[in-house]
């Protein structure tokens, strides 16, 4: 969805946690634009600049006034809420925790994989992270109406917080434990890293322990989407 133009942006602003980006016309000097601008990234959203012709073909009212925000009106989770839910539930926790995945394909892929083996929600961070949109909506073939996901300011304190609750926490990395030799029964979050990047250096240090898959051929790294899928029937598999 979009809000264009100065007003709607900024009630936008102050009214929505959803926004994926704002988008402002290159190289403007109008100050209202430039306090737009401002508040976005206070907010930490991600602010792109493009020329007008771009903004023109994205507006669906040719109003647009050099600014549209591009917004979803998906409903996060909270990460205490579901940690209390599942808890009074007498239910093991199961997170799946993804750290800079940015391409919306892989989170619907992720969120479709993480409802089918009964997980208790998906975790993304508010920056650097793919939102749910469309596309992740389309590529979860509907998943996101079941499978609650938990969008965290700080992904590492929401880690430190688990921990606090007595999640144990698992990074998913090539130099790890094999998750076969891994005990993943009880309360745990397993962390998957983004599209050749990992999980973040600072991120594994967090975590109680890092897993690997057994590679055996010559290419020796899967996409977020199949390596959460693989860690996640493994948990499933612990606890049959």
């Amino acid at each position: 969805m979009k809000a264009e133009g100065k007003n709607p942006v900024r009630e936008l602003l102050n009214t929505t946690e959803n926004i994926e980006k704002v988008m402002i016309v290159d190289g403007t000097n109008d100050a209202e634009l430039r306090a737009i601008q401002k508040q976005a990234r206070d907010r930490g959203l991600k602010v792109e600049f493009a020329d007008r012709r771009a903004l023109d073909k994205l507006s669906e009212t040719g109003h647009h006034q050099g600014v549209i925000a591009i917004y979803s009106d998906f409903k996060y989770a909270d990460l205490k809420t579901i940690i209390k839910q599942t808890k009074d539930a007498g239910k093991d926790i199961l997170f799946v925790v993804l750290d800079e995945v940015l391409d919306p394909h892989n989170l619907g892929s992720v969120i479709r994989v993480a409802e089918c083996a009964g997980a208790t929600g998906v975790i993304i961070p508010n920056r650097r992270s793919a939102t749910v949109n469309e596309t992740v909506v389309r590529t979860s073939a509907g998943a996101t109406a079941y499978m609650p996901v938990i969008k965290v300011s700080n992904l590492n304190q929401a880690i430190e917080e688990m921990k606090e609750n007595n999640i144990w926490v698992y990074a998913a990395d090539m130099d790890g434990e094999q998750m076969y030799k891994t005990n993943l029964k009880g309360d745990i979050a397993l962390v998957i890293g983004g599209e050749g990047t990992g999980v973040k250096q600072l991120t594994r240090k967090l975590c109680d322990g890092i897993i690997s898959i057994p590679m055996y051929g010559k290419v020796n790294s899967l996409n977020a989407s199949v390596s959460a899928g693989i860690v996640l029937y493994e948990a499933v598999r612990q606890r049959i």
